[in-house]
């Protein structure tokens, strides 16, 4: 039987943020979660106080929160990671056997990971790909760089839609690479919005309507979407335990749709 809660409510004591995480697909193996930006899934190697995903969702076990109660759970594990910004699709195992058989899945290039990314420019080419071997950059801790000397790394990509100086572009990471879709697009000429990391600037609405924007002189315009414009749309792998092929899906979070909708009015490609 489906659990009445739809929802997992996390909150931190030491930064006093909340999170309501939509549970997307669940069954007695599986529990995925469309995951917020700005949330760590694992403890951060540089800073192991910063809140993660993971430490809120023991915490809440270990003190038998409903969501977690009422789902009996004892053990929860993630399978995979998002960055700290990338929102959607996380999926988590509930037993030991689950997560294994989910490690050797993702471990291989058998989950296929479909992205949707706003990217700066409009790419050449409908499809296009990026085969780069990537490596953590010594120089930047955090950070990933393209070498010869790095693991490889390939990721195809589809121009969904194209506006004048943007796209919404589809990705799909044949393998994974910490940051590898960010660093990718980067290199093929085309960072993603909101990505001053690798090349993104923010997206303004002054910048698409042009001439036609006014602001008070007292305020300071706040970008369409301020955390990185990427999201891990749908996950689709075979089940740990029946190996039926299962399709996870989350929609964009609501700052990225509004950011689309600005495009799509102000940025249209005249035919």
């Amino acid at each position: 039987m489906k659990p009445a809660v739809s929802a997992i409510k996390l909150s931190s004591r030491a930064t006093s943020e909340f999170w309501e995480i939509p549970v997307v697909f669940e069954d007695d193996n599986l529990l995925a979660i469309d995951k917020p930006a700005r949330l760590l899934t694992s403890p951060d190697r540089y800073d192991p106080d910063r809140p993660n995903l993971m430490r809120l969702l023991h915490d809440c076990i270990a003190a038998g929160k409903p969501w977690a109660k009422e789902r009996g759970l004892t053990y929860l594990s993630n399978a995979h990671r998002l960055d700290f910004e990338t929102t959607g699709v996380l999926l988590l195992a509930k037993d030991r056997p689950s997560l294994v058989n989910l490690a050797n899945a993702f471990g291989s290039e058998i989950p296929r990971k479909t992205y949707l990314a706003l990217v700066m420019g409009s790419p050449q080419d409908d499809e296009f790909s990026v085969d780069l071997p990537l490596a953590p950059d010594l120089n930047q801790p955090g950070m990933m760089r393209v070498s010869r000397t790095g693991k490889k790394s390939f990721t195809t990509f589809k121009v969904l839609e194209r506006f004048v100086g943007a796209a919404l572009v589809e990705c799909h990471p044949r393998t994974g690479r910490t940051h590898q879709i960010r660093v990718h697009l980067m290199e093929a000429g085309h960072p993603i919005y909101s990505d001053p990391v690798y090349g993104g600037r923010e997206m303004l609405l002054s910048a698409l309507k042009q001439g036609d924007y006014r602001l008070k002189h007292d305020r300071t315009e706040r970008p369409l979407i301020s955390s990185l414009a990427l999201h891990a749309a749908t996950l689709e792998l075979p089940h740990p335990a029946t190996g039926a092929l299962v399709r996870i899906q989350a929609p964009p979070p609501k700052a990225f749709q509004v950011a689309l909708k600005y495009l799509r009015r102000y940025a249209a490609v005249t035919p």
